[in-house]
């Protein structure tokens, strides 16, 4: 699997997001962690967090382990190589985090490694959020980085699962593109509060990153 830029992205958002607002994460359910990508940058900036990441497909969750493996966090991240839908944890967890698959009911790819990791047939957005909801505490929170034409899709669905965005982010490539991702953050419906909104942009006119981009990557990238 490819190490894109906006999985890349995501995860520097969410590590910002979490020290930012100061959230207490003792433990953290990766859903899809494909080859342990955003487990590895958010255990990065939160030595102490404990990660389960759970991955279905065999040779992804394999990958993942070498990664993780190599790492200086391999006591903090557990990876799991098991279908989310049917497995059982043991408890509830302040932070969910899943770059799912992108597309439900759209042509699919010949290799079968890419249709688990880009089609929703074996996760649907509605199955994943069933998840969510079943499995995050109280006072937890979520994070999810999906294409943007699922944009009033995603909406509906949170609210039909009484889940509440708090805030979302726009993502372009760059300033001349329209967005073509979104992440969202999260939690359980205590009560209606306001969504904030905000955008990003990975290029400026000038085909240079943008300071934005930038400054949420610095810490990952080798040459930045």
């Amino acid at each position: 699997m490819k190490v894109t830029t906006d999985a890349c992205l995501f995860g520097a958002w969410v590590v910002e997001e979490i020290n930012n607002e100061k959230l207490i994460i003792n433990n953290c359910l990766d859903i899809g962690t494909g080859t342990g990508l955003l487990a590895l940058m958010l255990t990065q900036k939160n030595p102490v967090m404990k990660i389960d990441a759970i991955e279905i497909d065999k040779d992804a969750a394999e990958q993942a382990k070498v990664n993780v493996g190599s790492s200086p966090w391999k006591e903090q991240i557990n990876i799991i190589q098991d279908d989310v839908k049917a497995f059982s944890f043991e408890k509830e967890f302040d932070l969910i985090i899943s770059n799912p698959p992108f597309y439900e009911n759209e042509l699919r790819s010949a290799t079968d490694s890419k249709n688990v990791a880009h089609h929703s047939g074996n996760l649907t957005l509605k199955e994943l959020l069933v998840i969510i909801k079943e499995n995050l505490s109280k006072r937890g929170s979520f994070f999810l980085l999906l294409p943007y034409k699922r944009n009033e899709e995603i909406k509906k669905l949170l609210k039909d699962n009484e889940l509440n965005i708090s805030k979302i982010l726009f993502v372009r490539q760059s300033v001349k593109h329209d967005y073509f991702r979104i992440f969202i953050k999260g939690s359980l419906l205590a009560e209606e509060k306001q969504t904030e909104f905000d955008e990003l942009s990975i290029w400026d006119d000038k085909q240079q990153y943008t300071n934005e981009f930038v400054n949420l990557l610095k810490d990952y990238y080798l040459h930045l």
